[in-house]
């Protein structure tokens, strides 16, 4: 039996998950596999590598160069994440990410994005982040404020369009057993986006288009497929209880910390029941 963990999104949000993320690696809680859409994919690479408190770390430090997220790199780059300082700079040289522990973990490592051209969810196995970062990129290059990124022949973006909870594609690749970490709160109901915003930016690929706007329904979807999994035993779930107080671009670092802090509570929280669970 594989147990898999599963990684939800969420921009600004997934500093929670890195909270989460890290009391795991305290704890020794290991997985099998993980899968992660987006924010969940940037926190759950360094989860991978062993490199606790890294994540907070270089947020902390970089958030607010505005090289790193802002709309000064929106307008001279067409990208609000800046793609030479947060995916080369900072994990190559400013903060190193560790490749050969990545490189030498027994933990599969997958990332979800979405194919604009047939509007799909792609699953694309990691096993080296240094030769493989634009999958990584485009897993959270967020729609409207990114390039599309080109990869292996793929034309992709942010893997949360097409599979924000990927639950059903995890256990399809034989993961039994699922912990998922959701950046939304307990009842949360995902409303429809702007049709017509979707219709403009992205016309040339109908398909991402469709994607885009049911974009809701696949969202809501996921959810009540997990409820029936983890009524099951088959899914073990961490999630705020309220909605997080941390915008989708947040600048504020306190903010950052606290919205840290509460994932770190939270995973405590659940530390037990999880460990039970998982040696069921």
């Amino acid at each position: 039996m594989k147990t898999g963990l599963v990684l939800e999104g969420g921009a600004m949000r997934g500093i929670y998950t890195a909270g989460v993320l890290d009391v795991f690696l305290e704890q020794g809680i290991h997985f099998d596999g993980v899968i992660g859409v987006s924010a969940g994919a940037l926190h759950g690479c360094s989860f991978v590598s062993g490199q606790k408190g890294r994540s907070l770390r270089y947020f902390q430090k970089y958030r607010n160069d505005k090289h790193f997220m802002s709309w000064w790199s929106f307008l001279h780059t067409g990208e609000v994440v800046g793609k030479q300082f947060c995916y080369h700079d900072i994990p190559e040289r400013l903060d190193p990410f560790d490749y050969e522990a990545f490189a030498k973990s027994d933990t599969a490592f997958y990332v979800t994005c979405t194919n604009v051209e047939t509007g799909r969810a792609e699953y694309i196995k990691i096993t080296d982040m240094l030769s493989q970062i634009d999958a990584m990129r485009a897993s959270a290059s967020m729609p409207y404020v990114s390039r599309i990124v080109d990869y292996k022949g793929m034309k992709l973006l942010d893997g949360g369009c097409a599979d924000s909870i990927p639950v059903e594609a995890f256990k399809k690749m034989g993961y039994d057993r699922l912990v998922v970490v959701l950046t939304r709160e307990a009842g949360f109901v995902k409303k429809p986006e702007n049709v017509k915003m979707a219709e403009l930016r992205y016309h040339k690929y109908p398909e991402f288009v469709h994607t885009l706007q049911n974009r809701h329904v696949v969202y809501n979807h996921s959810l009540e497929v997990l409820k029936k999994m983890e009524k099951a035993g088959e899914t073990f779930v961490i999630q705020p209880d309220k909605k997080l107080d941390i915008s989708r671009m947040e600048s504020n670092v306190e903010v950052i910390r606290q919205t840290y802090d509460l994932g770190g509570k939270d995973a405590r929280i659940r530390m037990k029941a999880l460990k039970a669970w998982m040696e069921q």
